[in-house]
């Protein structure tokens, strides 16, 4: 299947299975093989749905930031999906619901919050960096639609990036200079260390995935907004998101608590 029919198609299986909280078969088989162009064609459709539903877009999240995931799945490239407002968490200790989910994972990662526009392409990092307000540590926490996170790209794309929720940390203002690649992660459940990572597992610098990002949106004609949160991907490997206490720690930044509850 494919063409408009076979995009509607996908959008619609999706939107029912995350209506149901169901897992569902991969769909990339529905899709001409490893057209990412067509899995974002399936996500607009359903964030269009969001959005008549009375949502609101916050920004988005970057995803596939990690060489070992994106060789994984067999890409060269990140993703991106969206963020809207009843996935928002915000604050140093918050509790996020775990029912209408299906197989949700947690990641750490660090946010950037924006204080301009970016309509233009190829910004020189020093004006990437002066459209940057605050930056704060984050969690997102990830659930995907197939059954068995069995997902390349194209399942991840056209599904919201597997976006479910996400919790900010206590913004601080943003520092041009500021060595993020260097800032090391710990991810603890219940007390248990489970995940560890740096800043620069993101592409090496959560910068340079946030210019990935400027420049595929404003290529889109959807470029980032004043006030966008911006989640830069995941500073460790993501682990099961279960009923518990996620402790996540970033040097230079507030402890974030989130709260897994059935």
């Amino acid at each position: 299947m494919n063409g408009d029919a076979g995009i509607q198609a996908v959008a619609d299986q999706l939107w029912a299975a995350r209506s149901a909280a169901r897992g569902i078969e991969p769909v990339r088989t529905a899709l001409p093989a490893m057209n990412v162009a067509a899995a974002y064609a399936v996500q607009q459709i359903n964030v269009r749905r969001r959005l008549a539903d009375g949502r609101r877009i916050l920004g988005r999240k970057i995803g596939l930031t990690s060489e070992a995931v994106q060789k994984q799945l067999g890409v060269d490239q990140p993703d991106f999906g969206v963020l809207f407002d009843d996935m928002a968490y915000n604050g140093d200790d918050v509790t996020v619901p775990l029912a209408g989910m299906i197989a949700p994972r947690i990641e750490a990662e660090i946010a950037f919050v924006l204080k301009a526009d970016i309509p233009e392409r190829g910004l020189e990092r020093a004006e990437l960096e002066a459209r940057i307000d605050q930056v704060a540590a984050s969690a997102e926490i990830v659930d995907s639609a197939i059954a068995g996170w069995d997902i390349n790209i194209v399942d991840t794309v056209a599904d919201n990036a597997s976006s479910a929720a996400y919790a900010l940390g206590s913004p601080q203002p943003y520092v041009a200079g500021m060595d993020l690649p260097a800032r090391a992660m710990r991810l603890s459940r219940d007390g248990e260390v489970i995940s560890r990572g740096t800043g620069g597992a993101t592409l090496g610098h959560p910068l340079t995935a946030l210019a990935w990002l400027a420049d595929t949106a404003a290529g889109l004609g959807d470029p980032l907004r004043a006030g966008d949160v911006i989640l830069a991907g995941a500073l460790g490997p993501m682990k099961p998101f279960e009923a518990g206490d996620y402790v996540i720690e970033i040097d230079g930044f507030p402890t974030l608590t989130v709260r897994a509850r059935a």
